[in-house]
């Protein structure tokens, strides 16, 4: 296949377009900066400098490649701050509306037949009931003030997407972790800037860079049109998984906040997530994907998959 992958060059850009090329698949990659052009091309993937938010371009970049298939993966996410959690995401925000309505008109001016799109799961969940919900689970209703443009975003880009007149697929990612996607946060762990906060009975589920990719090259050569969580087998609370992560990365145990500290320190969203967080099921991706994450548990991820390609896959066997 033709394959468009527009932010080629983000954290799972670079470990999606090498799969995509291992897979036989011919591969155009966007990416902002000219400068990661060069990258791109070592990947695999023929470069193109593109700005998502800019339709003309777009339309152009897409009409020139006639790709079968197109994959959103464009994001900005830079330093995080969770206080101000939608100024932070402002500009993956409008990739996840703009940009996607740009490819979406690109995609059916140019007669594409199928749109892989990045979404999340996690912080989005619906907070009540189980600990771990499907895609048949309602979002959260109420978000934190905090994330509402985020959560706006989200839904449009769930929505848009299936309803295309196309073969229409919204991957929604867990926790991401791994080489380019765990730095800040192993970094916060070790200055123990990354609390348990009250009881850390918020529920979290994860998914390795790697399998990632592999799930978005599962939607490309075989996806239908919906909605699918793409996270490893093991939700988990709070109080298991930080300080094993913690205890992998050679930190000491991280420490423990009562609630309205936490909230005075860090915000409502961060207290939110560490103590209602609900986790996702994967069930419907491994049935209808025929994909299944390489690392199936965090507990092994933190421990041999923080590393580079190479330990990792040797810690595989």
């Amino acid at each position: 296949m033709r394959v468009f992958v527009a932010g080629g060059a983000g954290a799972l850009g670079r470990r999606l377009v090498p799969q995509l090329v291992a897979r036989g698949h011919e591969v155009t990659a966007t990416t902002r900066s000219a400068g990661k052009a060069g990258e791109l091309q070592a990947l695999g993937a023929r470069p193109v400098v593109a700005d998502g938010l800019d339709g003309v371009v777009v339309g152009r970049a897409v009409a020139e490649a006639r790709p079968d298939a197109v994959v959103h993966q464009m994001t900005a996410i830079g330093t995080p701050d969770m206080r101000h959690f939608d100024r932070w995401f402002a500009t993956t925000n409008q990739l996840r509306t703009t940009g996607t309505r740009h490819l979406l008109a690109a995609a059916q001016a140019s007669g594409v037949e199928k749109v892989v799109v990045q979404s999340y799961t996690g912080w989005t969940n619906i907070r009540t009931g189980g600990p771990v919900k499907t895609e048949e689970d309602p979002l959260d209703p109420e978000p934190a003030k905090e994330q509402r443009e985020s959560m706006a975003a989200i839904r449009f880009v769930e929505r848009a997407v299936p309803a295309a007149p196309l073969t229409g697929i919204v991957l929604r990612y867990g926790n991401f972790y791994g080489p380019g996607a765990s730095e800040s946060m192993v970094e916060m762990i070790r200055a123990r800037r990354m609390p348990i906060v009250g009881s850390g009975a918020g529920v979290w589920s994860f998914i390795h860079l790697d399998d990632a990719a592999t799930a978005t090259v599962a939607a490309v050569e075989r996806g239908e049109a919906g909605v699918y969580n793409i996270v490893d087998d093991d939700p988990a609370p709070v109080s298991q998984w930080l300080p094993h992560l913690a205890d992998s990365v050679g930190a000491k145990p991280p420490m423990r906040l009562p609630v309205w500290l936490a909230r005075l320190a860090a915000g409502e969203v961060v207290v939110r997530w560490m103590t209602e967080g609900r986790g996702s099921s994967n069930e419907k991706a491994k049935r209808e994907l025929d994909w299944r994450p390489a690392w199936t548990s965090w507990r092994d991820g933190f421990r041999h998959g923080l590393v580079d390609d190479g330990a990792a896959r040797d810690a595989r066997g």
